[in-house]
């Protein structure tokens, strides 16, 4: 295959199909979310058959467990699917909308109309549900998707590409909305992040090293978060019994995802009668502990931590923790060290909290909350596309309304400038 020919003619077909999806009417979308989940459902056994081909491949080539479990398609994973493509079909579209308008002293009204990107390209590994996640996320919100799933699933994707283009066909729409590579060449994730001309954003979805190339060598915008360094500062004016909940749901819930706590900041007021106590929790989970200076003159065994420690997403049962002087100290620690995605504070003093929320620099900022609520679903966006870190056009979690920007409408009845 000359995997660059090929790139080439998968974006101009996506190109084409952006122009019609961006004129599709809201109920025809639904259709095919609708259409694509009665697929699914009718080529459940099929779908488990090809994950079959893609688990036995992956044991052979010694893929790490959690690379299988991620891998792996269960009936409950096949459910949660045909949820999902349900949920997308009953959220609010938003393309088209008109916001904020307003008269002008000349007359005229100035507003806001929210449109589609175009043409969006999904990189992601292991995980064959994210094929259906994208495609009904880009196709709800007007564009065209183009999905390079990983290797290690392709005859996963593959079959659920097939209800995908089932779904579309069901009602007309291009085939060509949703197009999953075909190839597991590297090379063609090369092509599509350079593919400009057709292309108009890239998401990453995996592990730092992918992101850190793709951000690295791309020339098409990317949406992207390398690193999930989440905090939770407890304040000296926390209520400790929130304090001590939310400590521990935010290491503990979870601990791979993005919105997991990282680094746990304590107020120098309330660290020796906290501490002991979130000590003795994070045992009973079998969490490692690091600690500055103050946190082992209050808990010895702990681990000394170092510099490194402060700027590392573990993805695992460990956890560095700080005693701080107070408010300044920890916004200070976070915005050095933080990756701008999620961190919270739990005080019970109000301007604190607003000073929290104006001073810390991150996508989600939060008031006595835990961190792993930093999740599209759970911000009501009926699910997520990923989460940005960056400040141009969208940051936080990336649902419909993400997936769309806004060009300025002028309704006028034969007004000329003077």
């Amino acid at each position: 295959m000359d995997v660059k020919q090929y790139m080439v003619d998968v974006g101009r077909k996506a190109r084409q199909a952006s122009r019609t999806m961006a004129a599709a009417e809201t109920e025809l979308k639904n259709q095919a979310l609708l259409a694509m989940a009665a697929a699914i459902e009718a080529s459940r056994a099929a779908l488990i058959a090809a994950n079959k081909q893609d688990m036995d491949n992956g044991i052979a080539n010694g893929l790490d467990p959690a690379l299988l479990d991620r891998l792996e398609l269960t009936d409950a994973r096949i459910d949660a699917m045909i949820e999902g493509l349900h949920q997308v079909a009953s959220l609010t579209d938003p393309v088209g909308a008109i916001t904020d308008l307003s008269y002008r002293p000349s007359g005229i009204q100035v507003g806001s109309m929210r449109m589609p990107l175009g043409v969006i390209g999904i990189i992601y590994e292991s995980r064959p549900n994210v094929t259906v996640e994208a495609a009904s996320l880009c196709l709800k919100s007007g564009n065209a998707a183009i999905l390079r799933g990983g290797s290690e699933a392709i005859y996963s994707n593959q079959a659920i590409a097939a209800c995908i283009e089932q779904g579309l066909q069901a009602v007309s729409l291009p085939v060509e909305a949703v197009q999953v590579i075909e190839t597991t060449d590297r090379a063609a994730v090369g092509e599509l992040i350079t593919l400009s001309e057709f292309v108009d954003v890239v998401v990453p979805r995996g592990g730092k090293g992918l992101i850190e190339r793709i951000a690295k060598d791309a020339t098409v915008t990317v949406i992207k978060h390398l690193d999930g360094i989440c905090h939770v500062y407890i304040d000296d004016q926390a209520d400790l019994d929130k304090a001590y909940a939310i400590a521990i749901n935010a290491k503990t819930h979870r601990y791979g995802t993005c919105n997991t706590m990282e680094t746990l900041l304590v107020a120098e007021g309330v660290a020796a009668e906290i501490l002991p106590r979130l000590a003795e929790g994070y045992s009973q989970a079998g969490v490692k502990l690091l600690g500055c200076d103050g946190v082992r003159a209050i808990l010895p065994d702990v681990i000394a931590a170092t510099e490194d420690d402060w700027q590392t997403e573990y993805l695992a049962p460990v956890l560095s923790i700080k005693v701080v002087s107070g408010l300044d100290q920890a916004i200070e620690h976070i915005n050095h060290y933080g990756s701008q995605h999620t961190d919270t504070i739990v005080s019970e003093n109000y301007g604190r909290g607003r000073r929290f929320l104006r001073e810390v620099d991150s996508s989600s900022v939060m008031i006595n909350a835990s961190t792993r609520f930093a999740d599209g679903f759970e911000y009501g966006l009926g699910a997520e596309i990923g989460i940005s870190t960056d400040k141009i056009h969208v940051r936080g979690p990336v649902g419909l309304e993400g997936l769309t920007s806004q060009k300025y409408v002028v309704l006028g009845d034969g007004h000329v400038r003077n």
